[in-house]
Protein backbone atom coordinates (compact mmCIF):
# COMPACT_ATOMS: atom_id res chain seq x y z
CA UNK A 1 0.00 0.00 0.00
CA UNK A 2 1.56 3.27 -1.15
CA UNK A 3 2.62 6.08 1.94
CA UNK A 4 0.35 8.45 2.38
CA UNK A 5 0.77 11.83 4.88
CA UNK A 6 4.28 13.28 6.11
CA UNK A 7 6.44 10.70 5.95
CA UNK A 8 9.92 10.07 7.73
CA UNK A 9 13.08 10.89 5.55
CA UNK A 10 14.54 7.32 7.20
CA UNK A 11 12.18 5.87 4.85
CA UNK A 12 13.72 6.88 1.58
CA UNK A 13 16.29 5.15 -0.11
CA UNK A 14 18.88 5.28 -2.58
CA UNK A 15 20.77 2.23 -3.49
CA UNK A 16 23.26 1.44 -6.76
CA UNK A 17 25.17 -0.99 -8.25
CA UNK A 18 27.47 -0.83 -11.13
CA UNK A 19 27.25 -1.80 -14.99
CA UNK A 20 23.40 -3.73 -14.82
CA UNK A 21 23.71 -5.13 -11.36
CA UNK A 22 21.43 -5.28 -8.52
CA UNK A 23 20.95 -2.04 -6.94
CA UNK A 24 21.85 -2.19 -3.20
CA UNK A 25 21.04 0.28 -0.13
CA UNK A 26 23.94 2.54 0.19
CA UNK A 27 25.26 1.69 3.63
CA UNK A 28 24.75 3.61 7.13
CA UNK A 29 23.12 6.65 4.81
CA UNK A 30 22.00 9.98 6.55
CA UNK A 31 20.58 11.11 3.69
CA UNK A 32 19.95 11.69 0.29
CA UNK A 33 18.00 13.63 -2.67
CA UNK A 34 17.38 14.16 -5.90
CA UNK A 35 17.51 16.90 -7.52
CA UNK A 36 15.55 17.63 -11.37
CA UNK A 37 16.48 20.81 -13.69
CA UNK A 38 15.33 21.71 -16.81
CA UNK A 39 17.38 24.39 -19.62
CA UNK A 40 15.30 26.58 -20.10
CA UNK A 41 16.65 28.60 -23.39
CA UNK A 42 15.46 31.79 -24.07
CA UNK A 43 13.23 32.16 -26.63
CA UNK A 44 11.82 36.30 -26.75
CA UNK A 45 11.38 37.56 -29.71
CA UNK A 46 10.03 41.16 -30.77
CA UNK A 47 6.69 39.54 -30.46
CA UNK A 48 6.95 38.96 -27.11
CA UNK A 49 5.41 42.06 -25.67
CA UNK A 50 8.03 42.79 -23.57
CA UNK A 51 8.09 39.74 -21.62
CA UNK A 52 10.45 36.65 -21.47
CA UNK A 53 9.88 33.33 -23.37
CA UNK A 54 11.43 30.45 -23.02
CA UNK A 55 11.43 26.81 -24.32
CA UNK A 56 11.88 23.71 -22.36
CA UNK A 57 15.53 22.32 -23.08
CA UNK A 58 17.75 19.81 -21.90
CA UNK A 59 16.63 18.06 -18.84
CA UNK A 60 19.45 16.72 -16.30
CA UNK A 61 19.36 15.35 -12.68
CA UNK A 62 21.93 14.83 -9.85
CA UNK A 63 21.63 12.82 -6.85
CA UNK A 64 23.59 13.87 -3.74
CA UNK A 65 24.28 11.39 -0.15
CA UNK A 66 25.68 11.47 2.84
CA UNK A 67 26.37 8.59 5.41
CA UNK A 68 28.74 7.08 8.06
CA UNK A 69 31.43 4.97 6.77
CA UNK A 70 31.15 1.15 7.89
CA UNK A 71 34.08 -0.94 5.47
CA UNK A 72 31.77 -4.43 5.86
CA UNK A 73 28.60 -2.46 4.39
CA UNK A 74 27.42 -3.92 1.72
CA UNK A 75 27.31 -0.37 -0.78
CA UNK A 76 30.24 1.48 1.23
CA UNK A 77 32.40 4.55 0.15
CA UNK A 78 35.18 2.84 -0.59
CA UNK A 79 33.45 0.98 -3.14
CA UNK A 80 32.10 4.06 -4.37
CA UNK A 81 35.32 5.62 -4.50
CA UNK A 82 36.52 2.71 -7.01
CA UNK A 83 33.71 3.06 -9.30
CA UNK A 84 34.28 6.62 -9.27
CA UNK A 85 37.93 5.93 -10.42
CA UNK A 86 37.19 3.19 -12.69
CA UNK A 87 34.65 5.70 -14.71
CA UNK A 88 31.91 2.98 -14.09
CA UNK A 89 28.53 3.50 -15.05
CA UNK A 90 26.33 2.87 -12.02
CA UNK A 91 22.36 2.22 -11.75
CA UNK A 92 20.22 3.46 -9.26
CA UNK A 93 17.04 3.53 -7.50
CA UNK A 94 15.66 6.40 -5.72
CA UNK A 95 12.11 6.12 -3.45
CA UNK A 96 10.46 4.03 -0.59
CA UNK A 97 10.64 0.30 -0.14
CA UNK A 98 6.57 0.84 0.18
CA UNK A 99 4.89 -0.63 -2.52
CA UNK A 100 2.71 1.47 -4.84
CA UNK A 101 5.38 4.28 -3.71
CA UNK A 102 7.37 6.03 -6.62
CA UNK A 103 10.25 5.37 -7.34
CA UNK A 104 12.82 7.00 -9.78
CA UNK A 105 15.48 4.93 -11.66
CA UNK A 106 18.07 5.48 -14.30
CA UNK A 107 21.93 5.63 -14.80
CA UNK A 108 25.05 8.14 -13.93
CA UNK A 109 27.64 8.13 -13.12
CA UNK A 110 29.58 9.11 -9.57
CA UNK A 111 30.57 13.02 -9.96
CA UNK A 112 32.32 13.38 -6.23
CA UNK A 113 33.15 11.01 -3.30
CA UNK A 114 34.45 12.29 -0.25
CA UNK A 115 35.39 10.86 3.11
CA UNK A 116 35.76 12.89 5.96
CA UNK A 117 37.32 12.02 9.44
CA UNK A 118 37.31 14.49 12.58
CA UNK A 119 38.91 13.70 15.87
CA UNK A 120 36.69 11.71 18.33
CA UNK A 121 33.92 12.00 15.55
CA UNK A 122 32.56 9.06 13.37
CA UNK A 123 34.11 8.86 9.71
CA UNK A 124 31.53 9.98 7.25
CA UNK A 125 31.21 10.20 3.12
CA UNK A 126 29.24 11.68 0.59
CA UNK A 127 28.64 12.05 -2.91
CA UNK A 128 26.99 13.12 -5.67
CA UNK A 129 25.45 10.90 -9.05
CA UNK A 130 25.15 12.98 -12.13
CA UNK A 131 22.01 11.38 -14.24
CA UNK A 132 23.01 9.82 -17.50
CA UNK A 133 20.24 9.69 -20.09
CA UNK A 134 16.41 8.94 -19.02
CA UNK A 135 14.98 8.55 -15.77
CA UNK A 136 11.65 6.75 -15.31
CA UNK A 137 8.79 6.39 -12.25
CA UNK A 138 7.40 3.32 -11.54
Amino acid sequence: MATTGVFNGTNLLLKFAAGSGSAVSIGHSTSCSLSLSNDLPEATTKDSAGFQEVIAGVKSGEISFEGLVAYDDANNAIQAADLLIARTKINWTFGTAESGDAIYSGNGFLSSVEMSAEMESPVTYSGSITVTGAIAKA
